[in-house]
């Protein structure tokens, strides 16, 4: 077999695999939050026979006093601010890693590497922040989101920066640049394709999560966008229709900001991976 039809060959694959992974199931959704409660409860991929949709969408949102867009107000709060907290402590994280050769450093590294592989303990975390009052708090629940995306965050900030000549960081203090403003005006601009990536993955991930905020910022008023499916979901009642609106309306604005930003986030995950 030639090199180009193992070329089509690998490129229908992926094709194949995209249109059963994403396609498929989000298609499902569209089409059963378009459908009347009895047609969805079918749970089939049939087109409705009359749309729903609009009836649908405007039940979602004023369910239990407008839960969704509290959800939704709490959900980009704790996303800006993680993201925010996130890429000002990692960048700093992985510029010094890198730049820093001594005795410490391979333990420095472990650590972090650690965080990637030691899952988090629920009840100890819930302990800690009730012992520091910040227990059912968007702020601890930033810094949650900051604690679990911080090893990731590094190694790639890390991984840039060694892309980045150590020339650069001798001739800025050559011209009487202190530390603070090395990073500030010269090293940190130079970081923004890496940034740009931990923005819109982390952003994703932290708008998208479950179980931090079920655990560690409780109640209904502190309800974020994935805890809103409880709504229309219970242990003997299902409202298919509703509640596949409800996740066509929360996957919507993560899925636009992946599809703008997808170039970005290649090119901030391969960039340097050449020099290491």
């Amino acid at each position: 077999m030639n090199k180009g039809a193992r070329s089509w060959g690998a490129e229908i694959a992926a094709v194949g695999m995209t249109v059963i992974l994403f396609w498929i199931p989000f298609y499902f959704i569209i089409v059963n939050a378009m459908k009347n409660t009895k047609e969805s409860s079918l749970l089939n991929l049939a087109w409705p026979s009359s749309i729903h949709l609009w009836d649908n969408i405007k039940q979602v949102v004023a369910a239990r006093d407008y839960m969704l867009l509290r959800a939704f107000y709490n959900s980009t709060v704790l996303t800006v601010l993680s993201i925010l907290v996130l890429v000002f402590i990692c960048a700093m994280a992985g510029y010094v890693m890198q730049r820093r050769t001594d005795k410490a450093t391979p333990w420095i590294n472990f650590l972090v590497l650690s965080g990637l592989i030691i899952p988090p303990a629920i009840v100890p975390t819930i302990w800690v922040l009730e012992s520091v009052g910040l227990f059912k708090t968007m702020t601890g629940l930033v810094l949650v989101e900051v604690a679990l995306g911080f090893p990731f965050c590094v190694l790639l900030y890390k991984g840039f920066m060694s892309a980045i000549p150590r020339e650069i960081d001798e001739a800025a203090i050559v011209d009487g640049c202190s530390g603070v403003t090395l990073f500030f005006r010269i090293i940190l601009p130079l970081l923004q394709p890496v940034t740009a990536t931990i923005i819109v993955t982390s952003s994703v991930g932290i708008f998208n999560d479950f179980t931090n905020p079920l655990y560690f910022f409780p109640g209904s008023k502190n309800a974020t966008v994935q805890l809103t499916l409880y709504n229309f979901s219970s242990q003997y009642v299902t409202q298919w229709n509703l509640l596949f609106t409800n996740i066509l309306l929360i996957t919507l604005p993560p899925l636009l900001l992946f599809i703008f930003f997808n170039k970005k986030i290649v090119a901030g995950m391969t960039a340097g991976s050449v020099k290491g």
